[in-house]
């Protein structure tokens, strides 16, 4: 059980203990908050609801907060606590004790790479969408800031419990891919010696050439046409944005093909389930949907006037695809800024479908700008000037990507430090975190090189300021991953990392690990506090997705 959770239930058993001997009078309790001090000295954990509840019972805080604290299981409290103390103007804040942090550090030892998994008895099955960008091009920056996001969010969530499949949908239908087709072969076409015309608002990047060129020098036997050229150029585009994420650590439980909501027949399935039930209707020969009887400002197009489907008809027929056919409870789509707009209207025509609208949830991510000296380039596909996801990752690697773009809120705009990222030294934070994952795996190759004799390790003697506040550190991490997992804000554990590689290296300049003039006793107690150390940074980073150097 979290702490947090430990404390809610403490004071809810004092809330009924303060009922039953009328301390107190009966009251509707509703949420306890449980919050963190941002100063440590007013405690490690600190509760408020003595404040919430002087206007619900008339009576001073203060004498609130004494009647709960005074009812308190001393037996359950003992075990956890040091103390608790009242202070002004109704807090009641909670101190950890020390022998609890000591022992606490043998769950993490024992648990290994399983340290701060939440195990849930009934955990739900959750979707997760993201990137899904047209395979049209090579993905650019903004579209690797939502595949980091997507990517860590997807195993913040399976570590708080719950089950996740991560998805990309490929829009495969559609004019943007008959335009991306077309590009490709009026390229192919100039190197057969013919002319065919690049298309009006054609895709004009070098990576069209680049297509081209493949098709050309794999079929230099023949010559192929349109037709033929579709699927190859389509696969090949596919192909290298699935190297693209890969160089960024991020890969895909499942591909879902647009293409094949009409194969299977689920898009008229759809249509006529709209139908059927009386939610669209015809007006101008373009079939509409009745959103404005779901709370819309007006009614939306469904099928065009050329019988086309709008990609707001296909949307829909895929989140039905996810709720009522693959019978998802939880579904997450992330997007950019961009498709704001498009959030109300799809939830409106779930609901109308009979979808829970709040089974849905829409992330959206705000623009990414690259800064290195006062340059500023902005990415278009179809004028070929990109900067792509590729060439971020070769200037400053993948780690660095990750850590930045997890680093921030998604709706906060983002301007990424490029030179920042490339520097090796405490002022960038992705080399400072990993530096101390190195430094802790080279004392552990010190003890091991030195043949240090060691033993089991008494943690009561790990009582060192600097020990206790990183074994305190250690124990945060199971209510971070439900933090984030909940809120589905991955920033909160690129912040705690970063504080637990703080303490880490405040702890090594301040106490010796490997120290002749030291007990062996205390030795074995550090060795085993920089294991620890290793398994929670560990897993922080690979909950980013990031690697883990033992030397650097």
């Amino acid at each position: 059980m979290l702490i947090r959770d430990y404390i809610k239930e403490l004071i809810s058993e004092s809330i009924n203990t303060c009922h039953k001997n009328g301390t107190l009078p009966i009251f509707d309790v509703g949420q306890i908050e449980v919050e963190r001090p941002q100063n440590t000295d007013n405690g490690d954990f600190a509760v408020s609801l003595p404040l919430k509840l002087t206007k619900i019972l008339k009576t001073n805080p203060l004498e609130i907060a004494n009647a709960l604290t005074t009812n308190l299981d001393n037996e359950k409290t003992n075990t956890v606590f040091e103390k608790i103390i009242v202070a002004p103007p109704g807090f009641i804040n909670f101190y950890l004790s020390q022998e609890w942090v000591q022992n606490h550090l043998n769950e993490i030892l024992k648990s290994g790479n399983k340290y701060g998994n939440i195990i849930k008895t009934n955990p739900i099955k959750i979707q997760l969408e993201f990137v899904s960008v047209n395979p049209t091009g090579p993905l650019h920056v903004g579209h690797a800031r939502g595949a980091v996001l997507g990517s860590s969010l997807a195993s913040i969530i399976q570590a708080s419990g719950d089950m996740v499949s991560k998805e990309y949908y490929i829009n495969d239908a559609g004019n943007q891919i008959d335009l991306f087709v077309k590009s490709v072969y009026s390229k192919y076409s100039i190197l057969n010696g013919k002319e065919y015309p690049m298309p009006e608002n054609g895709y004009m990047g070098d990576y069209i050439e680049g297509i081209a060129q493949e098709i050309h020098d794999e079929n230099n036997t023949q010559t192929l046409n349109e037709a033929e050229i579709k699927p190859i150029a389509l696969n090949k585009m596919l192909s290298n944005i699935r190297s693209d994420l890969l160089n960024l650590n991020v890969e895909f439980d499942n591909w879902f093909s647009e293409k094949s909501l009409f194969t299977s027949g689920e898009f008229n399935d759809t249509m006529n389930q709209f139908e059927t039930n009386q939610l669209s209707f015809t007006k101008n020969n373009a079939v509409w949907f009745k959103a404005s009887d779901f709370g819309e400002e007006k009614d939306h197009v469904l099928i065009r006037t050329n019988l086309e489907p709008t990609y707001y008809a296909t949307d829909i027929a895929y989140h039905r695809n996810k709720f009522l056919v693959r019978n998802y409870d939880k579904v997450i789509d992330i997007w950019g800024a961009d498709h704001h707009g498009h959030i109300s209207r799809l939830k409106s025509a779930l609901e109308a479908i009979g979808i829970d609208r709040t089974k849905l949830s829409i992330l959206l991510y705000q623009l990414v700008s690259l800064k290195q000296g006062e340059d500023k380039v902005r990415a278009s596909k179809r004028a070929g000037t990109i900067i792509t996801t590729n060439e971020l990752v070769q200037e400053v690697g993948p780690d660095a990507c990750r850590y930045f773009f997890i680093s921030r809120s998604p709706d906060s705009h983002m301007d990424f430090d490029i030179d920042l990222a490339q520097k090796k030294s405490s002022e960038n934070p992705v080399f400072y975190i990993q530096y101390a994952h190195a430094r802790a795996f080279s004392i552990l190759k010190s003890v091991k090189e030195g043949n240090i004799t060691l033993n089991d390790g008494n943690f009561t003697l790990l009582e060192n300021e600097h020990e206790i506040n990183l074994l305190k550190k250690f124990s945060e991490l199971t209510e971070i991953i439900q933090i984030a997992a909940d809120r589905y804000e991955t920033h909160h554990l690129a912040k705690y990392s970063l504080e637990l590689a703080t303490l880490f290296h405040l702890f090594y300049q301040n106490c010796r690990v490997i120290d002749e003039s030291q007990s062996k006793e205390i030795t074995s107690a550090r060795v085993k506090l920089v294991e620890g150390f290793i398994i929670v940074i560990g897993k922080c980073l690979d909950l980013m997705g990031m690697s883990k150097p033992e030397s650097m």
